[in-house]
């Protein structure tokens, strides 16, 4: 009795698994816990943002967010000092929390494109 080979695919990959899909790409050796955590506590807790991307290796994003946090924090003492709304400071807030939860919930990269281990 003859067996026929099941249909393949000239263009797949060979080294491809056709039941589980492509391999994995490379994995970055930092965690998206990690990095989703340092961006959400401080920023929660102390209007602190940007730890968390200098930690998955996004330089100039947690430069952007740390520089943010100083403008917040001057416009926080100005408001209470001054009488004026805290507005900007409860805008870098949001910001920094909401990042910190994609960083946890969302498929983030590190600086060199590479998926943060869970």
């Amino acid at each position: 009795m003859v067996t026929i080979p099941p249909y393949q695919d000239p263009y797949q990959d060979p080294y491809q698994d056709p039941y589980q899909g492509p391999p994995p790409v490379l994995w970055s050796d930092k965690s998206k816990i990690v990095a989703g955590l340092l961006q959400i506590i401080p920023g929660f807790l102390l209007g602190l943002g940007g730890l968390g991307r200098l930690y998955a290796g996004h330089t100039m994003l947690g430069i952007i967010q740390l520089g943010a946090t100083v403008f917040g924090w001057i416009s926080f003492w100005c408001g209470f000092l001054f009488g004026l709304p805290f507005v900007i400071f409860a805008a870098m807030w949001i910001w920094f929390v909401i990042d910190g939860i994609i960083l946890l919930a969302g498929r983030p990269v590190d600086g060199h494109g590479r998926l943060l281990r869970s």
